[in-house]
């Protein structure tokens, strides 16, 4: 191979990742703090979990799909594997078990990078910006009723537009397949078809296995059982009789609905039984925002109660996690563009009265450019949009 293959190589990224340049990570920085200080006047608190972790501590709780997504590797030190985390969430309910108040909720937030070892179907990166955040000790609708109202507004801080918001419950889908009698396979296999809205290969895997026609009804009715939030008086014709825990499911999403509406009046918001995004990690009520022109969502979250469990405190919990560069992608406002009215040059002149009024400058938050006595730092060159100039022995702005 010769130098100049080589050379060109050490160019390249492993497929997926990507290099965050000064203009974009600003830009991402900006909007990072400024969600995370709306977070925090929620009362939300900034924690900062480690980038590599024991694997049973990433995968405390979770689904299959999150261990197929975590880059795993052997610590030298431990002889234990570890991995790069891939979704901060178990991390995080591993700090509310060790710091949480019986009995006191625990409003935690997080902002980090993660890895995942695949790219899914939609998505090109490998290395998201997770950002999000936790309410532990508190169940009920007035929790997860926050915990969504937190989502939409910190979408609409970050200035996306035209959100739309899809609620689902995985407790509906898990009373039927228990009621049915499935095993974890056969369950598995509906629950792959459900979510692939394929109605015929249902119907013949469910004649196939020979599931009562009872049942047989109620999981082909999740199918159909999307639309406005009307759908929910159709879901309870359907699927009465059921049990009390669909009842309460139906009814928990019922009163979700009514209090995110409102809160959003002009929300456009979809109810969808067959959405089971997170079905082997969530235990209740999950939602999802959209927006037109995406093919996935671009915040989620839901209720995972009992989480911290592994870690010695099951408590209640429910959250949400977005990727801050799909939300930065996605943001119409120019605030998260411009920092201010652009740096400043300097010029190298040893002057105490520069070196004043270039640290006052500073500390009023401008960014100030001071040349290190080169033949090329010009202001242009570097930048800079005005400049400090020396006229009639008096420092000025120009």
């Amino acid at each position: 191979m010769s130098l100049t293959m080589l050379s060109q190589d050490r160019w390249l990224l492993p497929e997926g990742i990507e290099e965050t340049f000064a203009d974009e990570a600003e830009r991402l920085d900006r909007l990072g703090r400024r969600l995370i200080d709306w977070l925090a006047v929620w009362g939300y608190r900034l924690v900062i979990p480690p980038t590599i972790d024991y694997l049973d501590s990433l995968l405390i709780g979770t689904a299959h799909e999150l261990d197929l997504q975590t880059l795993k590797l052997a610590d030298p030190v431990s002889g234990r594997l570890i991995g790069l985390r891939a979704d901060m969430t178990p991390q995080v309910a591993r700090i509310d078990a060790r710091t949480a108040s019986p009995g006191v909720p625990a409003r935690l937030c997080y902002a980090g990078s993660v890895v995942h070892a695949m790219t899914g179907h939609l998505d090109k990166s490998r290395n998201p910006i997770q950002i999000g955040a936790e309410l532990y000790g508190a169940e009920g609708t007035a929790a997860s009723g926050e915990v969504i109202q937190l989502m939409l507004e910190a979408l609409e801080i970050a200035g996306v537009r035209d959100v739309f918001l899809d609620l689902g419950h995985v407790g509906i889908y898990r009373a039927i397949a228990r009621q049915a009698g499935l095993s974890d396979l056969l369950e598995n296999d509906i629950f792959d078809l459900l979510q692939r809205k394929d109605a015929s290969d249902l119907a013949r895997l469910i004649e196939e296995a020979a599931i009562s026609q009872t049942s047989a009804d109620r999981l082909m009715a999740l199918l159909e059982l999307n639309g406005p939030v009307a759908i929910l008086d159709e879901a309870r014709q359907r699927l009465h009789g059921a049990g009390e825990d669909i009842e309460a499911a139906l009814e928990e999403l019922q009163v979700i609905a009514a209090n995110v509406m409102e809160r959003f009046p002009a929300l456009s918001l979809n109810v969808d039984l067959a959405e089971l995004r997170g079905y082997q990690y969530h235990t209740g009520l999950v939602f999802a925002a959209f927006v037109p022109g995406q093919g996935k969502e671009i915040a989620r979250g839901g209720r995972y109660d009992d989480i911290g469990r592994a870690f010695g405190m099951a408590r209640p919990a429910v959250g949400f996690s977005a990727d801050l560069r799909v939300v930065a992608r996605l943001s119409h406002n120019a605030e998260t563009a411009v920092v201010d009215e652009g740096p400043i040059f300097a010029p190298a002149d040893k002057d105490s009265t520069l070196d004043y009024l270039i640290r006052t400058l500073r500390e009023q938050g401008r960014t100030v450019i001071r040349a290190l006595g080169g033949a090329d730092e010009s202001p242009e060159r570097l930048g800079c949009r005005q400049s400090l100039v020396k006229i009639d022995g008096e420092w000025r702005l120009v």
